[in-house]
């Protein structure tokens, strides 16, 4: 089943480096960010992984929590994280669930139906769990980014993604490219002009359909 933007996010209960976690009572009221790689110790996602623990705190204030999946059980995830501290430090405080079963690679589409990890297998065996997802509040799929083996993912671009998933969220507004927290919104056509300015204040209309507001506070 494909995942798409809007669609309630699978729910699943899975181990974890936490214990066992059910994603929805997990998530609760916050955002969520979903991550998924095909192996552990691998140095491409050991980079990544190192990546999220320095931004935990950040996530944090954006009232987001963070689950890495790896396709490797809990003791080999407790393991790797001695690595992932060591790199990056800083502590990997987040679950990493065991999805040696490919429970949640498959429902989340990452993987076809009949997929299995064959004896002395490798990351290429699982190379398409290579997505991150960020999940609403209420539990629906905002965003989901998907990348190869051999491309090490911004999350300096993921956090961006989210502060305009989370500024736009439920708002008559969108974010123009390469926007930046702070810059310049654009005002929805479901507003007209007056309720535009009564609702953001002045408007900068650059065409009668692209029309730019300041970031609502």
């Amino acid at each position: 089943m494909a995942i798409r933007i809007n669609d309630i996010a699978p729910d699943f209960t899975v181990d974890s480096t936490a214990g066992t976690l059910t994603l929805h009572d997990w998530i609760g009221d916050s955002y969520a960010i979903l991550f998924s790689h095909p192996k552990d110790f691998t140095p491409v996602c050991t980079t990544e992984f190192g990546a999220v623990a320095q931004l935990v705190p950040e996530f944090a204030k954006r009232n987001t929590k963070v689950m890495g999946v790896s396709v490797d059980n809990v003791e080999e995830h407790k393991k790797w994280k001695r690595d992932i501290e060591a790199f990056s430090g800083a502590p990997a405080d987040f679950p990493i669930i065991d999805d040696t079963s490919l429970k949640v690679s498959k429902l989340y589409d990452m993987l076809p139906a009949d997929a299995y990890l064959p004896d002395g297998r490798t990351p290429a065996h699982s190379a398409t769990v290579r997505t991150v997802f960020i999940i609403g509040p209420d539990k629906k799929v905002r965003l989901t980014m998907s990348y190869p083996m051999s491309v090490g993912r911004n999350f300096a671009e993921i956090l961006r993604a989210l502060d305009a998933v989370q500024v736009t969220d439920g708002a008559p507004i969108a974010t123009p490219a390469n926007w930046m927290p702070g810059q310049d919104v654009i005002v929805a056509l479901t507003l007209n002009d007056d309720q535009a300015k009564e609702k953001f204040g002045e408007i900068d209309t650059k065409l009668p359909y692209l029309r730019f507001a300041k970031t609502p506070t």
